[in-house]
């Protein structure tokens, strides 16, 4: 950990270049330390010779900035935020390496953000029921491969909250990372999700306290997500929006994409769709491919896995009718009981039986108009 001068002086630099992120960490590295660099604030020159006039100017009256940084430090102490300036070992070392990284994150929680593996899950808001489907077998699946994974994400409505919500459930660590201040969240809906968070990941940010979630911060947030982890993978999302924002920073960053493919046609897969047609993204549709592709568990092990039926045999004790209605489902998910019983041949006073037992059990779902849908 740094010394507490160190820690206030990298505050105070990463305050004066908050909107010149890139030269402020360039001039960081080259001098080591930020508190080298304040000690020639009054004349950055003796540090640069060739520091452009601009440059100069913005180590001029700081006073308010060293308020603002005194009052944070005081606020982060009280409520037990960890302050990671980039030369802590705490700081997330594969964002480290990109070239518009924070200088400073706060972070509330307990996971190791250094973790060995680390994935990022991102896509729509309006996560449909094939989205959460697809997060809660990758969740399911992956853990059985790889117990020790951190999964990111941003905390938002939709994908992003249920790959949080999958990984508590599945026993992963998992990190939200923010778009304003940690004094506050955004969406407050989620509030009980983040406090269990809090204690099985954690909450993570470059902005100081009293920060609102202003459009344009979720926009540099989804820097964060990408650049903190070994690859991205997007579940669902329209032709534009945040997670393709996401994906087009993680490839800029050399990280792995990944896109789950959904219907032609369907909203909110018409954006892994795209990236996955235009090579922008590697085709998954397990996590035995995700896990294949990033070579992080042998061929055996994966081959092991499908024996045991992680993949798809995920109703073993079903009776012969009940599989029937699996499969023709597994075929042509959400179907209207009136097709399921055409395509399945049982009788619908029968097959109204079997889908009332099937949904105590948690294999189907029924939605509005008739119609069920296949949960695993």
């Amino acid at each position: 950990m740094l010394d507490q001068q160190e820690i206030y002086n990298t505050l105070v630099l990463s305050r004066i270049g908050f909107y010149s992120l890139s030269g402020f960490l360039e001039l960081y590295r080259k001098i080591g330390n930020a508190t080298e660099i304040m000690h020639y604030s009054n004349d950055i020159r003796q540090l640069i010779p060739d520091a452009n006039q601009r440059l100069v100017d913005m180590f001029k009256n700081t006073d308010e900035i060293k308020k603002r940084v005194d009052d944070e430090m005081k606020w982060d102490e009280r409520y037990g935020v960890q302050i990671l300036c980039m030369n802590d070992e705490r700081y997330p070392q594969r964002l480290r390496q990109c070239d518009d990284a924070p200088l400073v994150l706060f972070y509330r929680g307990t996971a190791n953000l250094n973790h060995q593996h680390v994935v990022s899950v991102v896509g729509t808001r309006h996560c449909t029921s094939y989205g959460q489907d697809i997060i809660r077998r990758f969740m399911s699946d992956l853990k059985q491969m790889c117990p020790e994974v951190l999964i990111v994400s941003g905390l938002a409505y939709g994908v992003d909250v249920h790959a949080h919500r999958q990984a508590l459930n599945n026993g992963y660590e998992t990190v939200g990372v923010l778009a304003h201040g940690l004094d506050n969240l955004y969406p407050s809906a989620h509030r009980n999700i983040a406090k269990e968070m809090l204690n099985h990941g954690g909450l993570l940010t470059e902005y100081t306290t009293m920060t609102n979630a202003d459009k344009q911060n979720f926009v540099r947030r989804n820097r964060i997500v990408a650049g903190m982890a070994d690859s991205t993978i997007l579940v669902e999302s329209a032709a534009h929006g945040g997670g393709l924002i996401t994906t087009r920073i993680a490839r800029d960053y050399n990280r792995d994409v990944f896109a789950f493919p959904g219907s032609v046609g369907a909203t909110y897969c018409e954006g892994c769709n795209n990236i996955i047609r235009d090579n922008e993204a590697g085709l998954i549709t397990s996590a035995f491919d995700f896990v294949k592709a990033m070579g992080w568990q042998d061929e055996q092990k994966i081959q092991e896995a499908r024996k045991e039926g992680i993949e798809r045999q995920l109703f073993p004790d079903l009776t012969e009718e009940e599989q029937k209605i699996v499969d023709t489902l597994q075929k042509h998910n959400d179907l209207q009981i009136n097709i399921l019983t055409v395509q399945s041949g049982i009788a619908i006073a029968r097959l109204t039986a079997l889908l009332f037992s099937m949904e105590m059990k948690g294999i189907v779902k029924p939605l509005p108009g008739g119609i069920y849908h296949l949960l695993k």
